[in-house]
């Protein structure tokens, strides 16, 4: 589904990606463990055309995409939920949830997939005519994943879904992306600093370090090695 070969990408004068190289088949949750100021986040930039690539290429179902505009990106079924959750705060729930699908055509299929929104998220539907800034952190990030199925995506990309929350709110929204990619059969690419419990619901993994892959492989085998248990995992063996 999703093919990146050897993409540099820069802040200004500062390489953050140097020739980095990963795939994503359809179906799969595939995740991006490493340090902060790794480059994760300017990959899944990188991908969604928001920091384009100078060098190498990104294919999806296919086609070429590096150097096309964000918003076809977009059209094109990559949607990214970025890391800091961004939902528009004086719009009510149920807008924020209409702002995702703003693209779609079909009324019957959004009013299916505002129900299906809601049976994972049923705070939200308590909440649908409430600002969204007057969310919790946790209900916010719901939002925000919510907002983002409903543009209906081949491919999700997700920065950090469980930054700053506690800890029965990240086992709901881990638990969500879990129903997501079974249920909704959606590919999901997800970069996340609980690597632990990344990689116990990916089927791959990739660890990044300075703008590099350093290492990847199934989600097994990467929990069992002795390095990555060391740097990300709070294991030392």
């Amino acid at each position: 589904m999703l093919e990146v070969k050897n993409i540099r990408s820069f802040y200004g004068g500062i390489q953050a990606l140097k020739g980095v190289s990963i795939k994503v088949k359809e179906g799969e949750i595939v995740t991006l463990i490493g340090s902060n100021g790794a480059g994760k986040s300017t990959l899944l930039m990188s991908i969604c055309g928001v920091v384009p690539p100078r060098e190498g290429e990104i294919f999806f179902m296919g086609r070429p995409i590096q150097g096309l505009a964000p918003d076809r990106i977009f059209s094109l079924g990559i949607v990214q939920v970025p890391e800091g959750r961004r939902i528009f705060p004086l719009l009510t729930v149920k807008e924020n949830l209409d702002m995702g699908a703003y693209l779609r055509k079909d009324r019957d299929a959004i009013r299916k997939a505002n129900a299906y929104i809601f049976s994972i998220f049923p705070r939200l539907y308590e909440r649908r005519r409430q600002l969204a800034g007057t969310l919790s952190g946790g209900e916010q990030q719901m939002l925000a994943l919510a907002r983002g199925m409903m543009a209906n995506p081949r491919l999700l990309l997700l920065d950090e879904p469980s930054l700053g929350l506690a800890p029965v709110l990240v086992k709901t929204i881990f638990e969500a992306i879990t129903r997501i990619n079974s249920e909704n059969h959606t590919t999901i690419l997800l970069v996340e600093q609980k690597a632990a419990m990344a990689l116990h619901i990916a089927c791959r993994g990739y660890v990044m370090e300075t703008g590099l892959i350093a290492m990847e492989g199934s989600s097994h085998d990467l929990s069992c090695n002795r390095e990555v248990k060391r740097a990300y995992l709070g294991n030392q063996t």
